[in-house]
C-alpha cells in the first residue's frame, strides 16, 4: 500500500500552529507528504520550516479541492478552520471518496467542532456526564451530522474533534492566544470589572493547548499505522483533562487583571443589564450572546482519547494556576 499523504488546514491558527509544531517530534509511523493549506507566501515559507509542503487553493471551490486531493493523492484531511460552517467540508469528503474509488485506499476526514454545541447553550443535557464515547451521542446531540452522514454515504471515515476551553501559549508561526480566555479579558477590560453571567456554578471542560494538539497527533498516529479507531457516529473525540467552574476561572483571571490595573478590583459580581451592555461592546457582539462566550454548562467528558493512548499532561485546575501567565499573554497580543 502506498504511503499516506495528509492535508492540514488552519496551520496558522492557535490549534493548528501548535499541532504543526508538535509534528516534528511526534515520531509518526511511516507516511508520505504532509501538506498545509495556506493563504499567503509568508505562510508557505513558515510551514516549510516545519517540514510540510504548502498548498494554496480555495477550500470553498469544489473543483479546486477535488483537483488538489486527487493530484496529490491526499487520503487524510484534518480540518481545523470554520468549526461552525459546513460549506466546504462536503467538497473534501466527496473528493476523498473519489480518491478511494481511484486507489482503493481507506480515506479519512477529521472535522474540528466546538464544545458549545455539547452544552446547555445548544440544548444538550447537563444533569450527568456526557461521555464522548457514548454510542448514543449521535442521537443525543444533533450536530456535526452533515459531516458524519455525508462521510458515511461516501465511504469516508469521519472524526469529530472537539476542543473546549483551551489555554496556554500557542506554538508554531500562527496565533499564540486562545479565543475563550481572550473573551474574558476583552469583556472585563471594557466593563472595568469581571462579571459572571450564571447564577449557579456551571462547569466547563478545559485543556492546555499542548494537550489538545497531542490528541490530534494521536488520532493521526493511529490512522497512519492503519489501526482502526472509532469513527462516524461513534467518532467524537474531546480534548480535555477535566472541568472547572467558570466562577473559579473568573476569580483567578480577575485577580491578575486587578493587579495589572486593567480592572478596578478583583471581586466578581453577577452581570446586570448595564454590565452586559459594556461586556457586549468589549466582545463586539449583541448582549444576548455574551453568555454564549462567557458562560453556560457543559458536562462533555473525555474518554475516547484515552482509549487510543492519549494522556493529558496538565490537570484541569492547572488553568487556574496559570491564569496570571494567561492574562499576561493575552494583554501582550490583544
Amino acid at each position: 500500500m502506498s504511503q499516506r499523504n495528509v492535508l492540514i488546514t488552519g496551520a496558522s491558527g492557535y490549534l493548528g500552529g501548535t499541532f504543526v509544531d508538535q509534528l516534528a517530534d511526534a515520531s509518526l509511523p511511516s507516511h508520505g507528504n504532509i501538506f498545509a493549506l495556506v493563504r499567503t507566501a509568508s505562510q508557505a515559507q513558515a510551514v516549510k520550516k516545519y517540514g510540510l509542503d504548502a498548498v494554496t487553493f480555495d477550500p470553498y471551490d469544489e473543483a479546486a479541492v477535488e483537483q488538489h486531493i486527487l493530484d496529490h493523492n491526499i487520503s487524510v484531511v484534518f480540518w481545523l478552520i470554520d468549526a461552525l460552517g459546513s460549506a466546504a467540508q462536503p467538497h473534501f469528503i466527496k473528493a476523498l471518496s473519489k480518491l478511494k474509488q481511484k486507489t482503493g485506499q481507506t480515506v479519512h476526514f477529521l472535522h474540528t467542532s466546538g464544545a458549545k454545541i455539547f452544552s446547555d447553550l445548544a440544548g444538550a443535557y447537563t444533569d450527568k456526564p456526557l461521555l464522548d464515547d457514548d454510542p448514543n451521542l449521535y442521537e443525543a446531540v444533533d450536530t456535526n451530522n452533515i459531516v458524519i452522514d455525508l462521510a458515511e454515504a461516501e465511504g469516508v471515515r469521519s472524526y469529530i474533534f472537539v476542543p473546549c476551553i483551551v489555554y496556554g501559549k500557542g506554538r508554531g508561526f500562527g496565533n499564540p492566544v486562545s479565543i475563550q480566555t481572550v473573551a474574558i479579558v476583552k469583556a472585563a477590560r471594557e466593563a472595568k470589572k469581571v462579571y459572571k453571567v450564571d447564577t449557579d456554578r456551571p462547569t466547563w471542560p478545559v485543556s492546555h493547548v499542548d494537550d489538545t494538539a497531542t490528541l490530534y497527533i494521536e488520532i493521526l498516529r493511529k490512522i497512519l499505522a492503519e489501526e482502526d479507531i472509532d469513527y462516524g457516529s461513534n467518532g467524537y473525540y474531546l480534548a480535555s483533562s477535566g472541568s472547572v467552574a467558570w466562577d473559579d476561572l473568573y476569580e483567578a483571571m480577575a485577580k491578575s487583571l486587578a493587579q495589572r490595573g486593567i480592572i478596578e478590583d478583583s471581586q466578581v459580581s453577577f452581570a446586570d443589564n448595564a454590565a452586559l451592555a459594556k461586556m457586549a461592546k468589549g466582545l463586539g457582539c449583541p448582549e444576548d450572546l455574551v453568555r454564549v462566550q462567557l458562560g453556560g454548562k457543559c458536562t462533555f467528558t473525555a474518554k475516547h482519547g484515552q482509549s487510543i493512548g492519549w494522556k493529558s499532561r496538565y490537570p484541569a485546575d492547572h488553568i487556574l494556576e496559570a491564569a496570571d501567565e494567561e492574562v499576561a499573554l493575552i494583554l501582550e497580543h490583544v
